[in-house]
């Protein structure tokens, strides 16, 4: 019975969490944070930066749950992301890398890293490898910290307490989150801006030109922002009794 009754409060507080976390997806979806290079009127979100926080905080597949529900929901109300209703997917895809991290499951997370950038670096006719191979630089040193001790260290870290400690785990896991939802989204643009939108190749160079020094720019400025809200709301969690991670 106390077991039964332990599972059920641990069930309460997921669902409320979740919950919590959809609406301000929801609500952050509204907001701008930067515009999309290459398609008109577009924006990724402040959802953004919340979305490696939550699959840290609630676990991949709630985490991904929740980004995806609150994403949804918010690109529905407001339709300017640059895939529309779909424009959480890459959100959702980041909460999901982040979730994978913190619960040691890096494999995975590595594997789907390396098959999605070919995807994206060797898409027909447009891919970067074709066009400008230099694009993908900061992706593949994502790639290389995925793949290092500096990863399973970080994992450590941020489940350790100590504050120092948390900001660097934290941050860490988010960049290489960041730049998973990144990978994902760019494939999104790639299938969804060609050949229907952007049917000329000599238009997609300065784009991916633009891009190779901007992209980096913008995932650092979400690691940053998530390390800097998501270090006091995990130790508040914790302090509440919650087990970060989804568990």
């Amino acid at each position: 019975m106390r077991e039964k009754a332990l599972n059920s409060r641990v069930a309460a507080k997921n669902l409320a969490l979740v919950c919590v976390f959809a609406s301000l997806c929801a609500i952050f979806s509204l907001w701008s944070l930067f515009p999309v290079i290459g398609a008109i009127r577009t924006s990724i979100k402040v959802t953004a930066i919340m979305a490696p926080l939550i699959g840290i905080i609630l676990g991949p597949y709630m985490g991904a749950f929740a980004v995806a529900l609150g994403g949804f929901i918010g690109s529905s109300i407001t339709p300017t992301g640059p895939f529309g209703p779909l424009s959480f997917v890459p959100w959702m895809a980041a909460a999901f890398c982040s979730g994978l991290l913190y619960n040691h499951k890096w494999r995975q997370a590595a594997i789907l890293y390396s098959g999605l950038l070919l995807v994206f670096a060797f898409y027909p006719t447009i891919g970067p490898a074709w066009l400008h191979p230099y694009l993908i630089w900061f992706q593949l040193i994502g790639l290389a910290i995925l793949v290092s001790p500096l990863q399973s260290k970080a994992v450590t870290l941020s489940q350790q307490t100590n504050a120092k400690e948390l900001i660097l785990g934290v941050a860490v896991t988010s960049l290489i989150s960041a730049l998973f939802g990144q990978i994902v989204g760019s494939i999104m643009f790639e299938i969804t801006q060609w050949p229907a939108f952007i049917p000329d190749l000599n238009k997609w160079i300065p784009i991916w030109q633009t891009l190779t020094f901007l992209y980096p720019v913008e995932r650092v400025i979400i690691t940053v922002m998530v390390t800097f809200i998501g270090v006091p709301l995990i130790r508040a969690l914790r302090a509440w009794g919650y087990e970060i991670g989804g568990k």
